[in-house]
């Protein structure tokens, strides 16, 4: 009874986490890998999103009397991080080919943290302008950074799940910002003379220096170029030996033939904007304005704290979601299958959205809260392009960060064009936009997944055939070494 309780326990462990590796070398590297990657990973991206979350809650807790901030002031500064954030995605990631990852991410970790601790400092709007810039300059490391890092250790079966729950520090940060803002407001606001919006900004700052120090004493960067001092050389080579082998490939000119002429770089470029897209009802706090908007309409009374805390229903439904379809998807090792998953989903909630009255109060929450399914796309997309690029690390670099930067590209307008505030309760441009996304991501999706098994299938044709002439080859030498002993004995 007990070897069967084992195997059906060993079962699940193998679908949840994947299938351990067969030696106890591997086994044991990869545990290592798991608790020298993952935990500043989380808590550095934790800090990276707690740090933009802070803004809008500062928002609210008095900078905008503070700095007297007027009509769409708010916005600007939003735009100015927005283009900190582009502009640097595509250089931070090429830097990581030549800087050691212990020192890119702590240090890019203490910069977005001074500048954090500068922001209780500002004194107007350009002051916090100017700061956010920089900001999203240091900050645009870490989520395709971390990806590309991921992607350096990881094998396609073990990347999903990994890359899913570096996904859902972000969505953790998101529901603890609004709860240490009320606790700082409560506590520390007027102390020594600072406001608590201040304070919030002082101590968002101060959270990043142990995280960076962290950072720099124990994460490995990527397994060619490691200086970890938890791996011998032994297990940094086996870390190498364990992925598929990649040719030698250059940080040179060749680059721009090599990605510019390949389909991974624009197609999944393009899937990663329809992807940022979908998850515009989530990302835009649509749920918390539809519940003001009913307020002011006079259709219901909801207080700040339910305004707050119900829309974090769908926070947990985006975790739910991310784990979910990484076990899922590390399992089945098709990646694609959550796009068509998420087209689905967000199809029927933008649909009720737009369609429903507003007295459907069940059916309208759960169409909100079934949008943070849009999230899933994260890790998946993520772990996908990693997946096809492996062959090429200049290119799995280059495709990572285009992939976010051009969807943070669309999104600094899509959002002021199909989901401004004052269309709330119904966002009728932005709820059309997302039901017609939803097929658009439908053919990408395929087109994509069949560009992906047409090179598997050449691949695999190029081996046969490398094979075959491997074969023909020691054939030829035999018969030659026949001829040699036949000529000898003559």
């Amino acid at each position: 009874m007990s070897s069967v309780q084992l195997s059906r326990g060993a079962r699940v462990r193998n679908v949840l986490w994947g299938v351990p590796p067969a030696t106890k070398k591997e086994r044991n590297l990869l545990f290592k890998i798991d608790w020298l990657i993952l935990p500043f990973a989380c808590l550095m991206y934790f800090s990276n999103y707690l740090d933009r979350a802070n803004l809008a809650n500062a928002y609210v807790s008095g900078l905008k009397e503070a700095l007297n901030m007027q009509g769409h002031d708010l916005n600007t500064v939003n735009t100015c991080f927005t283009v900190g954030y582009t502009i640097g995605m595509l250089p931070q990631n090429l830097l990581l080919q030549v800087v050691p990852a212990r020192i890119l991410f702590p240090l890019n970790c203490l910069i977005w943290g001074m500048l954090t601790m500068c922001t209780a400092a500002a004194k107007s709007t350009a002051h916090l302008c100017a700061i956010r810039l920089f900001q999203g300059i240091a900050e645009s490391s870490t989520f395709v950074g971390v990806h590309f890092i991921m992607g350096s250790w990881y094998r396609d079966g073990e990347l999903g799940k990994r890359g899913a729950i570096f996904s859902v520090a972000a969505q953790i940060a998101t529901i603890f910002s609004g709860v240490m803002q009320a606790s700082i407001y409560t506590n520390l606001d007027g102390h020594s003379g600072l406001q608590g919006f201040q304070w919030l900004f002082i101590i968002c700052g101060a959270i990043t220096i142990p995280i960076a120090i962290y950072g720099y004493l124990l994460f490995p960067g990527t397994p060619e170029r490691t200086t970890g001092l938890f791996l011998s050389p032994e297990e940094r080579q086996l870390a190498i030996d364990r992925l598929p082998h990649k040719p030698e490939t250059h940080l040179d000119l060749s680059v721009f033939k090599r990605v510019l002429g390949r389909w991974r770089w624009w197609m999944m470029s393009v899937i990663w904007i329809v992807g940022g897209e979908l998850e515009s009802i989530g990302s835009n706090s649509l749920q918390a304005l539809w519940m003001k908007s009913r307020n002011a309409s006079g259709l219901a009374s909801y207080s700040v704290p339910q305004i707050n805390y119900w829309p974090q229903g769908a926070t947990a439904v985006a975790i739910m979601a991310l784990l979910v379809t990484a076990v899922w998807t590390d399992y089945t090792q098709k990646r694609y299958q959550v796009n068509l998953f998420i087209s689905v989903c967000l199809l029927v909630s933008g649909s009720i959205l737009l369609a429903y009255p507003s007295e459907s109060v069940g059916a309208l929450m759960f169409a909100f809260y079934l949008a943070g399914v849009s999230f899933a796309g994260q890790a998946s997309n993520f772990g996908w392009a990693n997946d096809i690029c492996r062959k090429d690390e200049q290119e799995r670099g280059i495709v990572l960060a285009s992939m976010n930067m051009f969807s943070n590209a669309f999104n600094s307008w899509w959002s002021i064009v199909f989901f401004p505030a004052n269309d709330a309760p119904r966002w009728r441009r932005g709820m059309i936009s997302i039901i017609v996304l939803c097929p658009i991501m439908v053919v990408l999706t395929c087109t994509a997944r069949w560009l992906q098994l047409r090179d598997e299938r050449k691949d695999a044709q190029e081996v046969q055939e490398g094979r075959e002439e491997m074969g023909s080859a020691k054939e030829s030498v035999g018969e030659a070494k026949v001829k040699e002993a036949e000529g000898e004995q003559a």
